[in-house]
C-alpha cells in the first residue's frame, strides 16, 4: 500500500474535511458567543477562535494517532491487510455517494456527512457559554467529540492509508492533514477579526451554499475513491 501514499490523497480527504459545513458551523457559533459576550473587543475574537481552531488541531492529531495504530493491529491480526486499500477506495466512494445525494435530497443531519440533530442542541449550549479565549480552547478540546460523527470518515480513510508507515514517519503526513482541515477555520477568524465580513453572514453563506459544498466534498470523494478501488491509483 506504499505506492498509494501520495500527496494528491491526504490533500484531498484533508480538503473534504476541511470544507464539512458541522466544522464550520460549530466554529461560527462559538464567535457569535465571543462577539456577542463582548461586541467591542475583536482582538477577543481573533484569540478565541485560534484558540479554538489549534484546540481542534490537537485533538484531531491525537485522534489520527489512534486511527492509524488501530489499522496497523488490524492488519498485523488478519489478512485484510491485502484487502485494506481497496475497503478504503470502497469507503470513500460511499462517504462520496452519501455527499452528493445531500446536494440533490439535502436534509439536515445526513448519516457521515453532518452532526446528527440531537447533538446540535447541546453544541449550542456549550458554545454560548464561552466568554474567553481559554474558554474557547477548552471547549475546542471536548467538542471535537461531537464533531467525529460528521467529519470521521475522510479521517479514517487518511488513517488506514498512512497505517502502512511506521507510526512515527505518519506524524508529518497526519500535521499535514491537519493544517490543510484548519485553514478554513482559520480564515473564518481573520476574516471576522478584520471586519471583511460579520460572523452572522458567513454562518447565513453556509447555509445557503450547504448543498454546494456538499457537492464538492461528494465529488472529490467518488473520484478518489473510485479511483483506489479500480487500482488508478
Amino acid at each position: 500500500m506504499m505506492e498509494g501514499l501520495t500527496l494528491t490523497k491526504i490533500i484531498s480527504l484533508a480538503a473534504v474535511d476541511a470544507i464539512n459545513p458541522c466544522a464550520l458551523a460549530v466554529l461560527t457559533l462559538m464567535l457569535i458567543a465571543i462577539i456577542t459576550y463582548n461586541p467591542k473587543n475583536k482582538r477577543n475574537v481573533l484569540l478565541a477562535g485560534l484558540a479554538f481552531t489549534f484546540s481542534v488541531f490537537i485533538m484531531y492529531f491525537f485522534y489520527g494517532l489512534v486511527i492509524i495504530k488501530f489499522f496497523q493491529i488490524v492488519q498485523a491480526l488478519t489478512s485484510i491487510r491485502l484487502w485494506l486499500y481497496k475497503i478504503l477506495g470502497v469507503m470513500a466512494l460511499i462517504i462520496g455517494i452519501l455527499d452528493i445525494k445531500d446536494f440533490f435530497f439535502y436534509k439536515p443531519g445526513g448519516f457521515a456527512t453532518e452532526m446528527p440533530l440531537s447533538l446540535r442542541p447541546k453544541v449550542k449550549k456549550i458554545m454560548s457559554g464561552i466568554t474567553s479565549p481559554k474558554g474557547a480552547f477548552g471547549v475546542g478540546l471536548f467538542v471535537t467529540l461531537f464533531l467525529l460523527p460528521c467529519t470521521i470518515g475522510p479521517y479514517i480513510i487518511a488513517g488506514g492509508i498512512l497505517s502502512a508507515l511506521e507510526i512515527l514517519k505518519t506524524i508529518p503526513w497526519l500535521l499535514l492533514y491537519n493544517v490543510v482541515f484548519s485553514l478554513p477555520m482559520i480564515a473564518i477568524t481573520l476574516i471576522v477579526y478584520a471586519g471583511v465580513a460579520e460572523v452572522e453572514n458567513i454562518s447565513e453563506w453556509k447555509e445557503k451554499n450547504i448543498r454546494r459544498l456538499h457537492l464538492i466534498a461528494g465529488a472529490i470523494m467518488f473520484l478518489l475513491g473510485l479511483s483506489m478501488a479500480i487500482g488508478l491509483i
